[in-house]
């Protein structure tokens, strides 16, 4: 089995172990929604952001909201999300680049994603798949790269570098699931602090459940 082959049957399995996980888990129901829970996910777990969301959605229903309220304001709205004082510089700058280069729409396309304050390939893969239904890469968060080094998919260290080699491994019809069944597996079953490797269904396609058996062994 080569490493394109070994990685269409990693995600066959987990698509058929995770068949009710469809996508992103963050709640949203416009684009700018999403775009502000993504922003807001970096370093939190989605739980807590769908709870910081649950009332900001509420109080916030346009990018103008975002941009004009005092920014101590906004920070203390989304302060348990973690590093708010960054994430609230980067939601209002946003917003206000949106207001002026985007008629206050969020842009439907790579190239004017990331060129948002706060917005890297894995934020702008995350909206543009969830909102717009445009698969054009794969979104590496810290999941994703950590499952990708320990199946052996990836050895590199930078995010981006980890995307192109996935893109290389699978169909472009596949990009998207990837990204969320690494996600689900990495939290169900391969936990960063304590991996299931004796549970896991992928261990005889993984290299690390080898050296991890070993280790044991001895």
């Amino acid at each position: 089995m080569n490493d394109r082959e070994r990685a269409h049957e990693v995600i066959r399995r987990l698509e058929e172990e995770y068949p009710s996980v469809e996508g992103t888990e963050l709640t949203h129901h416009t684009p700018l929604e999403l775009l502000v829970a993504t922003v807001l996910s970096a370093q939190a777990t989605d739980t807590q952001i769908n709870k910081v969301t649950k009332e900001l959605f509420k109080k916030y229903k346009t990018v103008e909201d975002y941009a004009g309220v005092p920014r101590e304001e906004l920070e203390q709205d989304i302060r348990s999300s973690g590093f708010f004082r960054r994430k609230a510089d980067a939601i209002q700058t946003l917003s206000q680049t949106l207001i002026d280069e985007h008629d206050g729409q969020v842009p439907d396309n790579m190239k004017d994603l990331v060129k948002l304050k706060g917005v890297g390939r894995k934020t702008a893969n995350i909206v543009l798949a969830g909102s717009f239904g445009k698969i054009v890469g794969i979104a590496v968060d810290t999941h994703v790269h950590r499952l990708s080094r320990l199946l052996g998919l990836s050895d590199q260290k930078n995010p981006v570098k980890v995307e192109r080699e996935l893109m290389e491994l699978f169909p472009q019809e596949k990009w998207w699931a990837v990204n969320y069944m690494l996600i689900t597996h990495g939290r169900r079953v391969c936990d960063a602090k304590k991996p299931n490797c004796e549970g896991c269904l992928l261990t005889n396609l993984c290299p690390s459940a080898f050296t991890f058996k070993r280790a044991l062994v001895r």
